[in-house]
């Protein structure tokens, strides 16, 4: 499924041939298609009809799009700045979904490449893959390539990180796969109100959203978080107490390995910050 739209979606199928359908009845009231949806449907009288929604291996809310294998987390250092608590953020946010985060730095064109490499290197210490790419220059593209071919991704990003220009670089023309459609007759105006799924040169597809436009962690419980730094989630077991948030308690194996440079200290502050970010929303809901 590459876009839904009233009732209408388009389905790409296995022979690559874009198909406009109609949603059976119960799967327009229930609002149960989303983009990304593997779907069953048939030709009846000329005309496509979804009837049932395969089991989903991922769904996100905000872009709501469906199957989705990894998040693209595109950043800069300059033009603009770089928010590195942003960028935990949308990291812990994939984590908690249980995605793929793939890093991208945008705009090296603009740095030298210590600068690249060296905020580059502390997050593929901890395991994240990461890369350093110019939409302008075409610096990195073919690498990026090969890390979105054959996978659903989604980019989010911080506005003016260059996400757009990205996939325009990616896609030339940037064609989508849902043609046009309205709910009249099948056809209309695009729109970026809704998901779109982009078609790669090499395999695998793009949802062209707004990207995660949700980005306050009150759905993540206080006991989830440490799971969500993969750097702390190894060290968690050596911890003194079972139950350790890694903040006040004694015997901390992870601020043990802060105070030793095993954990970079902006990602520890980071945590602890989005910590109490939660615990607030906690005693506010239980209150």
């Amino acid at each position: 499924m590459v876009r839904v739209l009233s009732n209408f979606v388009s389905v790409l199928s296995p022979d690559g041939d874009l198909i406009i359908c109609r949603l059976r009845g119960r799967l327009r009231r229930q609002g149960a298609v989303l983009a990304g949806d593997k779907v069953v449907y048939r030709q009846v009288d000329g005309d496509g009809l979804v009837e049932k929604v395969l089991p989903r291996r991922s769904r996100l809310v905000r872009p709501p799009v469906a199957n989705v294998d990894q998040v693209v987390v595109v950043f800069t250092l300059r033009e603009p700045e770089l928010n590195l608590s942003l960028l935990d953020r949308l990291l812990v946010l994939v984590a908690y979904q249980r995605l793929q985060a793939l890093l991208v730095l945008n705009k090296v064109d603009l740095l030298r490449p210590d600068e690249a490499e060296s905020l580059l290197g502390v997050y593929r210490d901890i395991g994240y893959r990461a890369l350093a790419v110019s939409a302008i220059l075409g610096t990195g593209l073919d690498r990026l390539a090969q890390e979105l071919r054959h996978r659903i991704s989604v980019f989010a990003g911080a506005s003016g990180v260059g996400k757009s220009r990205l996939l325009s670089a990616l896609v030339p023309g940037k064609e989508l796969l849902t043609g046009e459609l309205s709910p009249k007759g099948g056809r209309g105006r695009h729109t970026t109100r809704w998901v779109e799924m982009i078609l790669l040169p090499d395999g695998g597809m793009v949802a062209d959203a707004p990207g995660f436009t949700r980005l306050d962690l009150d759905r993540i419980p206080s006991r989830s978080l440490p799971d969500c730094f993969p750097e702390m989630a190894k060290l968690a077991g050596s911890c003194q107490f079972n139950d350790c948030l890694h903040h006040h308690e004694p015997g901390c194996a992870i601020k043990e390995a802060v105070r030793e440079g095993r954990i970079a200290r902006h990602r520890y502050d980071h945590y602890l910050s989005f910590l109490g970010e939660i615990r607030e929303f906690e005693e506010r809901r239980y209150q």
